[in-house]
């Protein structure tokens, strides 16, 4: 007689204790778009945008600088930065809200191109907070036993979406992608993460209509596409305060005090946002502060991994060092995580 079910034990994966970041890698398109180049479709000013902003410069991507195909870059320089053979990649997180497709989605493709064919890989889309999602779901896959090296993407095409001539938000957005390899360690180098949402603040960042509203207007002849819009004030009001209160919980919730971080990495939404968040925390003078939306623009899920290998290249951090990274957006989305730095990338 076969054995009742309530007797079978069902196996647990075996994971790693900790987890760690054992490289990055970026892709930036190749064409720099400028604010005089912005201020031609728009009424404004480079001083204007600069002094709202923060940005001076950001990123198009070219035909050929598809979500893939930067995406694929990113995460072949990740692996090569990280020193491993790319054979020991068991899965791919692709954080994206700009990809074309709705199926096949990007991370197979992605995968494909590392040579790694085969493995677990899959899309997500949190907006802003993507990276922060992705990275919070990679060091959970590796201590439940699913995956012992994973890599992760944020990557946009923000310019698709834009209207050129939408003075709110023509001069914000970029194009690019930076991505993480995460494995086993011993000792643990990534806190955990601290995320939310706020849903009834979600149309504070939205698109001008959805695709079901934009078949039927394709199908009377008449279809603009649909455009990324936000209400600036208000997500500024809510980023200001509520992600201030995240940073601090990922503090604590990590066990790390303000005077123990070495470097602060915020999403690139507005230098501003982030000078007022850093002065909020009461970090200390010495803590280095990402700016790298200054020349980059805000690449949404892409601005974290970003920033943090523009201070790894340039020397503003350093291998080992602890980091504060907090991603915020769509959705309302956020995520909140401390990491140690993994070594700076090779020079190409």
């Amino acid at each position: 007689m076969a054995d009742s079910n309530d007797t079978v034990t069902i196996a647990t994966g075996e994971g790693a204790s900790g987890t760690t970041l054992l490289g990055i890698g970026a892709y930036r398109p190749e064409r720099v778009v400028s604010n005089e180049e912005i201020c031609e479709s728009i009424d404004s000013t480079t001083e204007w945008i600069y002094e709202r902003s923060g940005i001076l410069n950001r990123r198009f991507g070219n035909e050929e600088e598809t979500v893939v195909m930067m995406a694929s870059a990113a995460a072949e320089k990740a692996v090569r930065s990280a020193g491993i053979d790319s054979e020991l990649v068991d899965a791919v997180i692709v954080c994206t809200s700009t990809y074309e497709s709705m199926t096949p989605h990007a991370a197979p493709k992605v995968a494909m191109n590392i040579g790694r064919n085969g493995i677990a890989a899959f899309d997500l889309t949190a907006g802003c907070a993507g990276f922060g999602y992705g990275l919070a779901v990679a060091t959970n896959l590796i201590r439940g036993g699913g995956a012992k090296y994973v890599v992760v993407v944020g990557v946009e095409r923000m310019s698709d979406g834009i209207d050129p001539t939408d003075r709110n938000t023509a001069f914000i957005f970029g194009d690019g992608a930076g991505a993480v390899v995460v494995g086993p360690s011993d000792s643990n180098d990534v806190g955990p993460v601290v995320w939310g949402s706020d849903g009834e603040q979600a149309d504070a960042i939205r698109q001008t209509k959805n695709w079901r509203e934009f078949m039927a207007e394709a199908s009377d002849g008449a279809a603009v596409q649909p455009y990324l819009v936000m209400d600036g004030s208000k997500v500024f009001r809510w980023a200001a305060v509520q992600v201030s209160k995240v940073c601090a919980k990922t503090l604590e919730t990590t066990g790390v005090t303000a005077e123990q971080i070495q470097a602060f990495i915020p999403h690139q939404a507005n230098g501003r946002i982030n000078s007022a968040m850093a002065k909020h925390l009461g970090l200390p003078d010495s803590v280095a502060i990402a700016n790298d939306i200054e020349q980059t623009g805000n690449t949404s899920a892409a601005s974290i991994p970003l920033a943090m290998e523009a201070m790894l290249r340039d020397g503003q951090a350093k291998e080992g060092d602890l980091a504060l990274c907090i991603g915020f957006g769509a959705g309302l989305s956020y995520a909140g995580q401390v990491v140690r730095l993994p070594a700076a990338p090779p020079v190409d």
